[in-house]
């Protein structure tokens, strides 16, 4: 047998329980050939020496904005620790942009801020009477100067409306703040999207470059198209062109934004009949997606119970629980998996019910509804979801980077549903790993530390008890990524026939001490058994 590639001289952990690990791998048009004595007698026009490395499965985030995060590279960025440096960040930033022009940032957390968020007029004296827009880390809201208002089409602030779904910061006048929440963010976003075209695409390979050095060979993009995460109607054609192009390294499943599902004759998705699963290993339709509630930093997010310190705020629904219903069951009908976006409690109840409905009115075995961050949930939910068969889909990251705003906004008690992940697995739910990035920093390796070691930047434990173990976290973002958008026959274990997608990495993330897990480098990445990045 000719080879394309064989690699040797690895340490495979392949997460295959028939044969969990290997020394050599061989690649064939994209595939893995065998493993070890598989490959006896095998040939290859390539021999790649790992020189002992440790191997493991092509990391695959479930929950990866890559082309946000490809223009969060491009922005001003302003994850900082007090507003002084903020508007600091933002005049250093005007003065290399001439009079009018659009300063554009965004990763700002209030709770680092000492609670406020960037004010107005602050933004108007810092960019010199530019128009401005920063967007929180959550993407659930954003600040924008009064240039930027009018803009929007607002050159008097009186005039600037509530907004369904969302709400405007408002001062003692009326006035607003420049701060706009979930909804209310379209009156800056229909100004500022949809970016050029080569604008997306360049961003979609800067962040794909910069995904590879973390190992990542799959992702799923929550929200292209029209709507709050996605960037405009071209979305998949600029995805097609970054692989056309050789721009984009990993595979990519993107997810529909709700708003561009229509009717389509007596059928309820897009045109032409596409839904979920349409595609190949490199480019596929996913789940569509849709909001049911906020943030959980942003404390939007809807909750059963008034947020810590806030009498009588619990957040709210983006849509009103029947809207959410209907869409749910349309959507279902058609024969698309469902991932809801739904943080609190509250919202979570709403989503089960229609899931429940649905299934009950059209059954679907193996539909795998989804729950995007599922943050807040009560025993009874997480037996729920079990039943169901619905995958909630956490993000270990937020634990360190955003934990201590999370465990703030909640209080010690209630803390202790939020983000679970080993209450999911011992529930019999398969677990997908995942980072929410831009929101937090997307290397699955730092996601994996956090799953283990559950403490926050402020040192503070999060939830100690839903700790996974080094090999559960590693599973989460192998297998349980690749379950949860129907491909477990394609990825997440190495073995024979499978795609040749893996990291090599500095050290063996199941033998180290788990306090040093983001200490770990990934020193190489393969998709299709073709590196894509490499430092070795």
């Amino acid at each position: 047998m000719r080879l394309d590639t064989l690699f040797v001289n690895g340490r495979f952990t392949t997460l295959d329980r028939d044969r969990p690990y290997a020394t050599r791998l061989g690649v064939l048009h994209g595939r893995i050939a065998g493993l070890d004595e598989e490959l006896d007698g095998a040939s290859a026009g390539t021999v790649v020496d790992l020189g002992g490395a440790p191997v493991v499965p092509g990391f695959n985030d479930a929950h990866h904005h890559l082309s946000m995060r490809g223009q969060r590279l491009r922005e001003l960025d302003v994850r900082v620790t007090s507003l002084d440096e903020l508007y600091a960040r933002v005049a250093e930033r005007a003065a290399e942009f001439p009079a009018g022009a659009w300063i554009r940032g965004g990763g700002y957390d209030q709770n680092k801020l000492g609670g406020a968020h960037p004010d107005r007029e602050a933004l108007d004296k810092a960019a010199g009477g530019r128009p401005v827009w920063l967007q929180h880390t959550s993407g659930h809201m954003g600040v924008a100067s009064t240039a930027a208002f009018a803009l929007m089409g607002f050159p008097s602030l009186e005039d600037v409306p509530d907004v369904p779904g969302g709400f405007v910061g408002r001062d003692e006048r009326g006035l607003p703040t420049g701060l706009l929440a979930e909804q209310a963010q379209d009156l800056a976003l229909r100004v500022l999207r949809p970016l050029a075209h080569e604008e997306f695409v360049e961003g979609i390979a800067l962040a794909g470059r910069a995904a590879a050095a973390e190992g990542l060979t799959s992702f799923t993009e929550p929200g292209v198209g029209v709507g709050l995460a996605g960037n405009g109607r071209w979305d998949v054609a600029g995805f097609q062109d970054a692989i056309r192009r050789g721009l984009l390294p990993q595979r990519a499943t993107l997810m529909p934004g709700s708003p561009n599902l229509h009717d389509v004759d007596a059928e309820f998705g897009l045109d032409l009949g596409v839904r979920s699963g349409f595609g190949d290993e490199w480019l596929r339709i996913g789940p569509v997606k849709l909001f049911s509630d906020g943030s959980l930093i942003g404390r939007t997010a809807a909750m059963c119970c008034d947020y810590a310190g806030e009498p009588g705020n619990r957040g709210f629904l983006q849509e009103e629980a029947a809207t959410l219903r209907g869409f749910i069951l349309r959507a279902h009908d058609s024969g698309w998996q469902i991932a809801t976006h739904a943080i609190g409690d509250a919202a979570v109840d709403v989503v089960l019910d229609a899931y429940a409905e649905a299934q009950a009115r059209t059954p679907r075995p193996g539909a795998r509804h989804r729950i995007e961050h599922c943050a807040v949930t009560s025993d009874a939910q997480v037996a729920r979801l079990a039943e169901l068969g619905v995958i909630p889909v956490p993000q270990g990251r937020f634990i360190s980077e955003i934990g201590d705003g999370m465990l703030d906004a909640l209080g010690p008690e209630r803390a202790r549903g939020c983000y679970r992940q080993r209450s999911f697995l011992e529930a019999g739910i398969v677990l997908p790993g995942s980072s929410d990035c831009p929101v937090v920093a997307g290397a699955p390796l730092l996601g994996i530390h956090d799953l283990v070691n559950q403490l926050t930047a402020g040192g503070r434990p999060f939830n100690p008890e839903e700790a996974l173990t080094p090999e559960q976290a590693l599973r989460a973002y192998t297998e349980g990524s690749a379950y949860a958008v129907h491909e477990e026959h394609l990825k997440g274990t190495l073995g024979r026939g499978r795609l040749a997608d893996f990291a090599v990495l500095s050290d063996d993330l199941l033998a180290v001490d788990p306090a040093t897990i983001r200490d770990i480098t990934v020193i190489a990445t393969a998709v299709g058994g073709r590196l894509v990045h490499d430092v070795r």
